[in-house]
């Protein structure tokens, strides 16, 4: 194992022992000193860093950004036990993403969208559960991992346990909220009187990626848009009103 090797498989232990996942950043990592090593490098310079940032011809300049940011903070790092570690500035490449105008449906657009379901449960579980995601500002994970025990109608909380960060907390919503809840509850049991789960939105298995499911029935429901707001052939995307 090389010096530099060693100094990211330490790094990437360090920054998870303080609590930081680093799911896609190591991985990056790893290629980048995979690439300094094709290089020949013994250690990090700005112009290779630069040079592997951009590699990506066709990806965005946020992209770039966020990759050479990555590095930055690993050269950081490294460069207190090698002092010939380059830190690139942070001047260079500081583009950052840029959020795509929501788009608002139209009333012809709702209309046009179809969740066809043997027990016509369907479209009542995403509305419910994007009514939920728009009045909460709850993450689609997050609501989608509620299991019935943590949705307390009688209170008006609920307790999210599956966090970004790995943290438990409480959410209080409204009572409109919560009697759109009961009501999904109430035929949701009617339905499907012995459900094999306790996940709030699901039936059968555990933890389904609604968001994903939801977001493919509705760009299959509605067509795509070639207005210069959205750019040609994209697809709108939903927003809360």
């Amino acid at each position: 194992m090389s010096e530099l090797e060693q100094a990211l498989k330490d790094y990437i232990a360090i920054r998870r022992g303080l609590g930081f996942q680093l799911r896609l950043p190591a991985g990056y990592l790893r290629n980048f000193v995979a690439f300094l090593q094709a290089e020949g490098a013994s250690h990090i310079t700005t112009e290779l860093a630069l040079r592997w940032a951009i590699q990506p011809a066709k990806a965005q300049p946020s992209t770039w950004a966020w990759r050479l940011g990555i590095v930055r903070r690993f050269a950081a790092w490294h460069n207190a036990t090698e002092p010939r570690t380059e830190i690139p500035p942070k001047g260079i490449l500081s583009h950052r993403y840029q959020r795509k105008t929501p788009h608002i449906y139209s009333d012809e657009e709702i209309e046009k969208l179809q969740l066809p379901s043997s027990k016509a449960l369907r479209a009542h579980t995403y509305t419910t559960l994007f009514g939920l995601l728009a009045v909460s500002g709850m993450r689609v994970n997050e609501a989608v991992g509620l299991d019935r025990q943590d949705v307390d109608l009688d209170h008006g909380i609920l307790t999210i346990r599956r966090t970004k960060f790995g943290k438990s907390r409480h959410v209080p919503v409204h009572t409109s909220t919560v009697d759109a809840l009961k009501k999904y509850a109430e035929t949701r049991d009617r339905v499907f009187s012995a459900p094999s789960t306790h996940a709030l939105f699901s039936l059968r298995a555990r933890y389904p990626n609604h968001g994903l499911h939801g977001a493919l029935h509705l760009r299959k429901a509605v067509p795509t848009t070639r207005s210069p707001r959205h750019g040609e052939g994209s697809r709108p995307r939903p927003t809360a009103p």
